[in-house]
């Protein structure tokens, strides 16, 4: 008996290890077409890999580790043709710029990342941009989100493990050209603004993320986030709802509190009628106004966890603004990982000059997400908390570009052309092949 055992068990164990070594092979010889100078046999491996999903990708980031640590650790690594198609092969399967850096794999079809969502059950980042997430020149927003968050590696690996990631262009990014006459060009995008959802299984909004954020305080969204969706995960419409209304207005309050204590911080005045309540300790509670209505109504409720950011938003001016985004430099500091790709990006400057490039950029990310956090997160909350459409990331989606970022889709010119502006040129220097 012993004897046929051990027979049995050598048996599977010859069987298994020929099948894994054989699916190893294959793997690895997909990954060698997928950079293949050959066109025709490179495409098609390139199929499958993203077929694979994740897996496909990781296959291509485990056949070219060495060639990846090398350009991460050596920014100014020569970028010769082998490194140019390893690199463009990472971007295809994963569909994201820059994606050696990263290692995160994005859906572009919508119900395949639900169905992703469901199989893992995993929430969805779904990424709404202007531009597409592949293309250099997709709007600055998404452009920084690859440099400061994906690059990022605690974000990028709190992604990869917990989230299911999708991203969808709401329209083309309008760009522009200046010629200098010698030969010189200098292209640039104008206007756009990006944000991410963090959906369910079924594509219904839990949380959102207006706009450019530190890796801190993104990473902290999509933790409490994760935290919602396992709550109202198999709920009743009816449990969801109350679940969600909690967990806006806990959140909303949060927020008005940590903005009023930061304009304390700051040596800034409370809005006039409001006071920032304490515990016996002199531990911040909450901020509200001094006189409370008496009447219980939805709507009153409604109006006093709201009251607090729209009073602190009369009170901060651009120069508290920057106080405050001091305040939070630490949180929004650049690691290893971004500063290199932005090195990468940036060869022919100076040590000093890159020290400045990255001073500053530090600076409007703390700005950035300070004023998102405050102004327009809390605002979110409220729309997540009245609005019958909540349940619907595609109309939220349409409010969030023409009432939050100001380009609403019916303006087919994103606000950079005026009717009432002059501009001494024919048809007002628009070109319109349609």
């Amino acid at each position: 008996m012993n004897s046929k055992f051990s027979f049995l068990s050598l048996l599977l164990l010859v069987l298994f290890s020929t099948q894994s070594s054989y699916a190893n092979n294959s793997a690895e010889a997909l990954a060698r077409k997928a950079v293949s100078e050959n066109v025709a046999e490179a495409a098609p491996a390139l199929e499958e890999l993203r077929a694979l999903g994740p897996a496909g990708l990781k296959v291509l980031m485990d056949q070219y580790q060495d060639e990846i640590r090398r350009h991460v650790a050596d920014p100014s690594a020569a970028s010769d043709e082998q490194w140019q198609r390893i690199a463009t092969a990472l971007d295809t399967v994963a569909q994201q710029k820059n994606s050696y850096i990263a290692g995160l794999y994005w859906h572009t079809d919508f119900e395949e990342a639900k169905k992703a969502s469901a199989a893992a059950n995993k929430p969805i980042l779904s990424l709404r941009l202007l531009g597409k997430l592949t293309d250099e020149f997709s709007c600055a927003n998404s452009r920084f989100f690859r440099t400061v968050l994906y690059s990022n590696a605690d974000v990028s690996e709190y992604l990869r493990e917990h989230y299911v990631l999708h991203w969808q262009s709401v329209r083309p990014v309008p760009k522009v050209t200046i010629d200098y006459g010698d030969g010189r060009k200098l292209e640039r995008t104008l206007t756009g603004n990006s944000i991410h959802y963090i959906l369910d299984s079924e594509g219904r909004p839990i949380d959102a993320v207006p706009g450019l954020y530190g890796p801190f305080a993104f990473r902290r969204v999509l933790i409490n986030a994760e935290g919602m969706f396992k709550r109202t995960a198999g709920k009743t419409v009816e449990a969801r709802n109350s679940l969600l209304m909690a967990y806006y207005g806990f959140q909303h309050r949060n927020l008005a509190l940590d903005w009023a204590l930061d304009i304390e911080r700051i040596g800034g005045k409370m809005p006039e009628g409001f006071v920032i309540a304490k515990d016996a300790n002199g531990g911040a509670l909450s901020i509200a106004p001094l006189a409370v209505t008496k009447a219980m109504t939805e709507t009153s409720i409604l109006r006093s966890i709201t009251a607090p950011t729209d009073a602190l938003g009369q009170v901060t001016d651009e120069a508290a603004w920057k106080k405050i985004a001091q305040l939070h430099l630490r949180h929004t500091m650049l690691d290893d990982r971004s500063i290199a790709l932005i090195k990468r990006q940036s060869p022919a400057l100076s040590n000093e000059e890159l020290g400045r490039l990255l001073r500053r950029f530090q600076d409007l990310i703390a700005l950035d997400t300070v004023r998102n956090e405050y102004l327009l997160h809390s605002k979110l909350y409220t729309w997540l908390m009245k609005d019958p459409a909540r349940d619907d990331v595609q109309k939220l989606n349409e409010k969030v570009y023409a009432s939050l970022f100001l380009t609403p889709h019916s303006d087919p010119w994103l606000g950079l052309f005026l009717t009432d502006v002059y501009t001494a040129l024919d048809n007002g220097g628009i070109v319109n092949p349609h």
